[in-house]
């Protein structure tokens, strides 16, 4: 299916239609953020599901409930997604952990009047693609990627899901209130996750002993997260993520393009990416 089938158009970005109804839109659009909200914001693919097990753990101060009962698309929900509607989030005690996919660009008058905890994850753009290509390819409410060439066409130019990784990562790297954002990569949570762990926790204002700090991070290990069922999408039917042609989650690894492009396929990418990127001075850690 094309497109224009699957995907409605909202502020220019590309949204699949299974997962933003018009109504969930303009719920986020009406959503009355608290001061102490806690918001985890990644470009699709660059580790969400990692963080929705990461956070709640920091919040619980290790206690394991919540990962172990109840699937991580509840326990902290993205608010731009129809499921957010039905969750009686106003209700929920602070501080309250969400997850977002959105460019910042595109949040709603609340997020800006109040300032919630932005915690942005970024992962290297071609990994990115690299799980986005499979990721199209098992999930049936997402266009058919194509051939890898065909992909990355669409990728460069942000003609997929969610829109540009580039004005995505550069919109919320220029955010205001960079006080209230913290920037972490995906690589950096691979290269020390007990590090990572504890540098989450202090922006979320927890201070966790090295005891409890290293539970969450061997709770929250890409094994450990495969086997649990509330955290896997294994409770998700077939018909929606078929999981034979892809697990969701697939390898956990920093490095896989590697696997998948072509010498010039890496050429194409990283002459695009040099333009595009050319006046950023933050210092990511595949640079």
């Amino acid at each position: 299916m094309s497109e224009a089938e699957l995907y409605t158009e909202y502020k220019g970005i590309y949204l699949p239609k299974h997962l933003h109804p018009p109504e969930s839109l303009k719920f986020l659009e009406e959503f009355t953020f608290r001061h102490d909200d806690i918001i985890v914001v990644t470009y699709p693919k660059s580790g969400t599901t990692w963080m929705q097990e990461i956070v709640p753990l920091i919040q619980s101060e290790g206690d394991m409930a919540s990962v172990l009962t109840i699937p991580n698309w509840d326990r902290m929900p993205w608010l731009e997604e129809y499921r957010a509607m039905l969750l009686n989030l106003d209700q929920r005690p602070s501080p309250r952990l969400f997850a977002s996919h959105f460019h910042y660009s595109m949040m709603p008058e609340s997020f800006f009047r109040v300032k919630p905890k932005v915690i942005y994850v970024m992962r290297n753009p071609k990994d990115v693609f690299t799980s986005s290509f499979h990721f199209c390819g098992m999930a049936s409410f997402l266009v058919k990627p194509g051939t890898v060439d065909e992909f990355l066409e669409k990728f460069l130019s942000g003609k997929v899901m969610l829109g540009s990784w580039f004005d995505h990562v550069k919109g919320w790297l220029n955010a205001e209130e960079q006080g209230r954002v913290m920037y972490i990569s995906y690589e950096e949570m691979i290269l020390d996750l007990n590090d990572s762990v504890s540098r989450i926790a202090r922006f979320m204002g927890k201070s966790l002993s090295e005891e409890v700090t290293k539970k969450i991070a061997d709770r929250c290990t890409f094994k450990s997260m495969k086997q649990n069922k509330m955290s896997n999408y294994s409770l998700v039917p077939q018909e929606v993520f078929d999981q034979k042609k892809s697990e969701f989650l697939r390898k956990g690894i920093a490095g896989d393009w590697k696997n998948l492009f072509t010498e010039t396929q890496m050429e194409t990418f990283d002459a695009v990416y040099k333009e595009k990127m050319k006046e950023v001075k933050f210092r990511f850690i595949w640079d």
